[in-house]
């Protein structure tokens, strides 16, 4: 029996479509509001949330959110990838302070371009 589920979305940077099968499994028949998230029957909101990404484009999403948003999100999700990697003590945290390093320039530029 094969798994007639179409692929998740994948968001990019630059607006992309997504196909007629992702849109009929992801796309809720109705949306509706539960304690200020938009939601639709208990589902999963996984596909819907990467189909409007795909849709807006990574970019311009980014354009309408605060950099240090991002910036926060991307140390966060690095430094989890980081704790799960299994390397000798020494190059983690080598990697760690690499890591922090470029996220505090990265953050530095950011602010500078915010202010």
């Amino acid at each position: 029996m094969t798994n007639s589920q179409p692929p998740l979305p994948q968001p990019q940077l630059e607006p992309v479509g997504i196909t007629f099968d992702q849109y009929e499994e992801f796309t809720p028949e109705k949306l509706e509001l539960w304690d200020g998230y938009l939601g639709y029957g208990g589902q999963n909101q996984l596909g819907f949330h990467l189909a409007v990404l795909r849709n807006m484009g990574l970019l311009t999403a980014l354009r309408h959110t605060e950099l240090s948003l991002w910036i926060e999100a991307l140390d966060r999700h690095l430094k989890e990838k980081l704790e799960s990697v299994s390397a000798q003590p020494e190059v983690a945290q080598a990697l760690l302070n690499r890591l922090n390093r470029a996220m505090s320039d990265l953050a530095a530029v950011a602010e500078y371009l915010e202010g």
